[in-house]
């Protein structure tokens, strides 16, 4: 049984935000503070991609681990209480990000999946981000030049 009352619990699932969440927040950070460009969430692709480097045709995914399900995870229980309605729910944000990684590499876009529990150890985030956009871009993106010199 929940013990927090429906309208209680509805207040909380209206502050979940889709967009603009930390984890993804962090990885907008790390792959602008390397000097890669991107455009956000965007519609006229299957799932609105989180960050989308068109010049590259990459698409950075940054998944929640309960939301969609990671494999394996300890974030990715299903709650006990109302089964009946996260089983098929959660089920349904599986199926969609499938479909969706389906579509995108059907357009000829490569799509690199972050998940929430992966972005603790931030050189190997940071890693993992340079190889996927490639270290070439990295250096062609980065600043002409560094604070100090002349």
């Amino acid at each position: 049984m929940d013990k927090l009352t429906e309208i209680r619990r509805s207040a909380n699932m209206s502050r979940i935000r889709s967009e603009d969440t930390s984890p993804e927040l962090t990885v907008r950070r790390l792959a602008h503070g390397m000097g890669f460009r991107y455009r956000l969430h965007v519609a006229t692709l299957p799932g609105k991609p989180d960050l989308v480097f068109p010049r590259l045709v990459k698409i950075i995914e940054v998944r929640g681990c309960f939301w969609h399900q990671h494999l394996r995870c300890p974030g990715s229980h299903i709650p006990k209480t109302r089964v009946e309605y996260w089983e098929p729910k959660l089920a349904r944000n599986k199926q969609r990000d499938a479909a969706n990684l389906v579509k995108l590499r059907a357009l000829g876009w490569r799509v690199l999946v972050l998940w929430e529990c992966q972005l603790g150890d931030e050189p190997k985030l940071r890693k993992r981000i340079v190889k996927f956009l490639g270290e070439q871009n990295l250096q062609a993106a980065a600043p002409c030049c560094t604070i100090g010199q002349g």
